[in-house]
């Protein structure tokens, strides 16, 4: 606003250096001239930048939407069914979740019901920042210290439901309870980070991290009896994960309910609620989503983003036309006579169109230059404060230049057309 409102000073007629009237005939001084297409470069290239910038959004949005999560969204219903410790001991919180799961996957329609402690992009990361340290018997680290993996609570059953196969090994069984060996489930990408090529399944686990002496968490070791899939519940677009799952009656978590049906999912929201009810009259039970609607909301600000700078791409681009249209209708007005005796020596006038279009480009060239510059220097100054900043493709560039670049050409036809029609005898006759 205050660009558009303080920069774009006119011509004054009595400011020197400004219009000139001769004859009747206005005339434009060449300062008067530069200054206004320095203030058209300006605006092209402010709107390089932002049409750029939104290209960027758009298409960073759609490949998140086109990503694959590498499990099943659709039909897995997911429910907020927190631990409540008080007046429990925890025999009877194992028990409780327990009775939850059994009825939950007896409901018609339901594939498989599990328990988990972490709902995919919702609660993904919230728990633990870098994950937690640990060694493996026999395992080799580049760095000599001990690898960090995140850490998971699920009851049997949660990678069926959620449609991820194991690539080793066994999945956790009813025996796998408290007092039993205990027993963890490892991914695919810790098991090739630290043993590539190599035999991981019946391998010992020991937590090592200091952390755990806090939160609770036995520091014996624990057998490895699977290796599962890779399991991203914090990104969007999917990337090798270091996960320890734990059996949930071993290490009670989190609390949520996973549901794969072949039903519609939210219908079996009531009787999820009164399963629960019945078994804990004070349960609190909330957020029933899929996770395909999970993935929606957290595409939300992305999708917002997208929208508001293409809003505010098509203003630019607006502005950038008006701009220098503006500018060449107000330089060709200044240079009728210029025209008309042109035209009297004999000059064609699609010679004439063909230099005022010429303008229009080189002003609009110009703006674009200076835009991949002040874009350029704008995503270095961000990289500084912002982690992972990448400038856009060529694709992005190429197109938002030849955007800008028609553009340019679209907004010079008019007075182009104006001084190709100019009229001989009434030019010279104003001098």
């Amino acid at each position: 606003a205050l660009l558009l409102a303080y920069v774009p000073r006119l011509p004054d007629a009595d400011r020197r250096g400004g219009l000139r009237v001769a004859n009747g005939s206005p005339r434009v001084a060449g300062g008067t001239r530069r200054r206004l297409n320095v203030f058209a470069v300006t605006q092209i290239a402010a709107s390089f930048v932002l049409v750029a910038g939104a290209a960027l959004l758009v298409k960073t949005f759609l490949a998140l939407q086109a990503a694959s999560p590498g499990f099943d969204t659709s039909r897995v219903l997911a429910v907020n069914v927190p631990v409540t410790s008080f007046g429990r001991t925890p025999a009877q919180t194992r028990d409780f979740y327990r009775r939850v799961q059994e009825q939950v996957g007896q409901l018609p329609g339901v594939d498989h019901a599990a328990i988990g402690s972490a709902v995919p992009w919702r609660d993904g990361g919230q728990f633990e920042r870098g994950g937690f340290r640990f060694q493996i018997e026999g395992a080799t680290t580049s760095d000599g210290n001990d690898p960090r993996a995140k850490m998971r609570s699920i009851s049997p059953g949660y990678f069926a439901a959620l449609g991820v196969p194991l690539v080793d090994g066994r999945d956790f069984t009813a025996d796998d309870r408290d007092g039993a060996e205990r027993v963890v489930i490892i991914t695919e990408s810790l098991a090739r980070a630290l043993f590539p090529g190599r035999e991981v399944v019946n391998r010992q686990l020991t937590w090592t991290d200091p952390v755990m002496r806090f939160v609770g968490m036995s520091r014996e070791p624990r057998r490895i009896v699977g290796v599962v899939k890779d399991i991203d519940d914090e990104h969007l677009i999917p990337g090798p994960v270091m996960t320890v799952y734990h059996p949930f009656e071993q290490q009670v978590a989190g609390g949520r309910v996973f549901v794969h049906t072949r039903a519609n999912p939210y219908a079996l929201v009531p009787q999820i609620t009164q399963i629960v009810r019945t078994a804990a009259v004070d349960q609190p039970i909330e957020r029933a989503a899929t996770l395909d609607d999970i993935r929606a909301e957290v595409l939300t600000p992305d999708r917002l983003n997208a929208a508001v700078f293409g809003l505010f791409a098509l203003v630019a681009v607006a502005i950038a036309v008006i701009g220098v249209a503006g500018v060449l209708a107000f330089t060709v007005s200044g240079r009728t006579r210029e025209f008309g005796i042109r035209l009297a020596l004999g000059a064609l006038p699609q010679t004439l169109l063909r230099g005022v279009v010429a303008s229009g480009a080189a002003i609009a060239g110009t703006g674009i230059v200076v835009g991949v510059a002040v874009g350029a220097a704008g995503a270095r100054l961000a990289a500084s404060y912002v982690e992972r900043v990448q400038w856009p493709g060529i694709g992005i560039v190429v197109a938002a230049s030849a955007t800008l670049l028609l553009a340019g050409v679209v907004a010079s036809l008019v007075p182009a057309l104006r001084a190709a029609r100019t009229n001989v005898v009434e030019a010279l006759r104003a001098e």
